[in-house]
């Protein structure tokens, strides 16, 4: 038998697969997907952008402008110096992102179709006690 975190970093694997494939579909990666339903979702200045999910600046900057590019986003520039960025989603993005969404809902659906719910609500309860340990590592692990 896997230990735990083998286990997990098969899933993982798998799990990246899947999501490829869905976002792919529309000529997305996994991150420009993530970044959209985070545009979405009212985050969209680069600083706030950047805080949430945890992207250093160059990397975010260029999947934002992928995503200017697939017309999935607009941006403007703001402030008097016309420097900050603020990003739209477009109505293209919005549903996107939203096809997408409802395939990642369904890929969820079928993977727990045979689980009570309170195997998923166990699952969820050690998921995030798991998270909380592993953010604990990488804390005491830094420089």
């Amino acid at each position: 038998m896997k230990s735990s975190l083998a286990a997990l970093m098969a899933i993982n694997k798998v799990q990246q697969t899947l999501l490829q494939r869905m976002t792919k579909q529309h000529h997305l990666t996994v991150s420009e997907w993530q970044l959209l339903d985070h545009i979405g979702g009212g985050e969209n200045t680069q600083e706030i952008l950047a805080q949430r999910t945890k992207l250093d600046t160059s990397t975010l900057s260029r999947q934002l402008k992928g995503l200017v590019a697939k017309d999935m986003v607009t941006k403007k520039a703001i402030g008097r110096d016309k420097r900050q960025l603020v990003y739209t989603i477009t109505d293209n993005g919005t549903e996107t992102a939203a096809t997408i969404n409802t395939a990642f809902e369904a890929l969820s659906d079928d993977v727990f179709e045979h689980w009570s719910t309170d195997e998923r609500n166990l699952l969820q309860i050690l998921l995030n006690r798991l998270d909380k340990s592993m953010d604990r590592q990488r804390t005491v692990k830094e420089p």
